[in-house]
């Protein structure tokens, strides 16, 4: 299948957008919804927040965090080579060998993760990140720093691709697919009557502190919040279900269920799948759900929340893989939902 919008979404994923730096593809998103929102926002994380019907009461913010998980340079030794640190959950066995971008502060240089050749002894059992270093072709520290300084950043350099007309594959999928889906759900709401206002934000900083979506709620002061992530998928070999539950590519949008969700927003959620005829999958966060939900919940007087992900193969490694199917269902879903909202909703669980 193809989507809506799908040469957005590869432009998306194609472009670098570490936690910290968010920059680049925040004013790529800004130039995209400009075309549809009664109004784009900013604030000093770094978030963009695009809204339609600015002046309701009701307000629902949709948040889908942008950034993704990259290197920083933390040393540069005599020889030129650069050597690393996460930012945010790096797994240092994915990263062995990759071709990589290095984000330096005057110029964008290519490299790659060296390897100690198996003729050598190879990487033996576990290792962290302190064990492997950039290769950029440098001779000297004082050549590769006419371009590269400490706190620099470096993505892996792997292009989004098409697998089977069914999936897309890349780096970055968490969360640069829920920046998109929040964006089409404003964008295919834009044609709608609204009850309520819509605030599609994407946020920053997730994969490290979650500020941005703290930010963006504390500003917004919604009614409710829905984040729009990524989830594990389970369908592939290795992975024990009986621990991780029974996530599937193609099985529909996933919804939360535990302490920090609200049930009023999931029974809203699962009223729109069954009008659309959709099916949807469930996971447990019992005490916290590790997403922007948790830090939008906790603003003002408190919002109520809840959570959508998209079923992710390979989460935080640079061949993640998820179905353009579920990307579209979830879109549909939001949309569902919202554009039947009267504004008069009560998310109070002991309202009748």
């Amino acid at each position: 299948m193809k989507l809506q919008n799908q040469d957005l979404l590869m432009e998306l994923l194609n472009t670098p957008s570490p936690s910290s730096m968010e920059m680049e593809i925040q004013k790529r998103w800004i130039k995209e919804m400009n075309s549809y929102a009664d109004e784009i926002r900013t604030d000093h994380a770094g978030n963009a927040i695009a809204v339609l019907n600015p002046e309701a009461e009701f307000k629902v913010l949709l948040a889908g965090h942008c950034d993704e998980i990259a290197l920083v340079i933390n040393r540069i030794d005599e020889d030129g080579y650069l050597y690393i640190d996460k930012m945010g959950g790096i797994n240092p066995k994915a990263a062995v060998g990759m071709k990589v971008s290095v984000l330096g502060s005057n110029k964008t240089l290519h490299g790659v993760i060296g390897v100690n050749a198996q003729h050598h002894g190879g990487l033996k059992g576990d290792f962290d990140l302190d064990e492997l270093f950039i290769d950029c072709g440098a001779k000297s520290k004082d050549e590769i720093e006419a371009f590269v300084r400490i706190g620099d950043l470096a993505v892996y350099n792997r292009e989004p691709e098409i697998l089977m007309n069914r999936y897309v594959t890349g780096r970055g999928l968490d969360n640069r697919t829920g920046q998109f889906i929040v964006g089409e759900v404003l964008r295919r709401l834009s044609q709608k009557n609204l009850n309520v206002g819509v605030y599609a934000a994407s946020t920053v900083n997730e994969e490290t502190n979650m500020g941005g979506a703290y930010f963006a709620a504390a500003g917004v002061k919604p009614s409710m919040a829905i984040a729009c992530d990524v989830t594990f998928a389970t369908d592939y070999p290795g992975v024990n279900k009986n621990k991780y539950g029974d996530i599937k590519l193609e099985g529909g949008p996933v919804l939360a269920k535990g302490a920090p969700i609200n049930r009023k927003i999931n029974q809203l959620l699962e009223s729109s799948a069954q009008k659309l005829n959709m099916k949807v999958q469930f996971e447990l966060t019992s005490r916290a759900t590790g997403t922007d939900a948790d830090r939008m919940r906790l603003t003002g007087e408190g919002v109520p929340v809840s959570l959508v992900s998209l079923p992710l193969r390979y989460m935080h490694s640079p061949v993640e893989t998820a179905s353009l199917s579920d990307i579209n269902q979830e879109i549909d879903l939001l949309v569902n939902m919202i554009e039947n909202m009267t504004g008069n909703e009560s998310l109070n669980p002991l309202d009748e």
